[in-house]
């Protein structure tokens, strides 16, 4: 899924109809008292809607109509953000784990050097040993070795390379 941060200006033969229809129901939202937003969540969403809350409801009732009109996320990135949930709450529902491409392959002993100390970090499949603890994340071990937040990645240099390192 693409991301842009600008708005596009139309394109030759491109009918603009949706963009101003869209436009105009989001700017609508500013002016729907609560009991208007609720009314419009349940025609959108098809329940009622969970609570007052002006900002939460004029929030979800955007992203719906922007949904509805230019599609939602595809399979790919819901998957993803269902594993980023799962990952986030602590458990996992589903088998398969994020994979990561700056992981080394499973078994890959990191080294790196902290306050004169060696420490080795071994890559596992579904997680890091250091010193007999699993962690979740590099950035955890990074922080418990230096006891202060740390880019996992880049504490043990297994940053993306850019093209021209290549």
């Amino acid at each position: 899924m693409k991301h842009h941060n600008k708005i596009t200006p139309a394109q030759p033969g491109h009918d603009p109809s949706p963009d101003q229809t869209v436009l105009s129901r989001l700017a609508a939202l500013k002016a729907m008292s609560v009991k208007e937003l609720k009314a419009e969540w349940e025609k959108l969403i098809g329940t009622s809607a969970p609570n007052n809350s002006r900002a939460f409801l004029e929030l979800r009732i955007a992203y719906r109509l922007q949904e509805l009109t230019y599609g939602g996320p595809d399979r790919d990135t819901r998957r993803m953000l269902e594993l980023l949930a799962d990952e986030v709450e602590g458990h996992a529902r589903r088998k398969h784990q994020i994979a990561d491409p700056r992981n080394p392959v499973t078994g890959t002993r990191l080294l790196r050097e902290w306050d004169g100390t060696l420490h080795t970090v071994t890559v596992l499949k579904d997680g890091f040993d250091w010193r007999g603890r699993k962690f979740k994340s590099l950035s955890a071990v990074a922080r418990e070795i230096t006891g202060t937040r740390w880019n996992g990645y880049r504490f043990f240099g297994l940053r993306e390379r850019h093209r021209e390192d290549v």
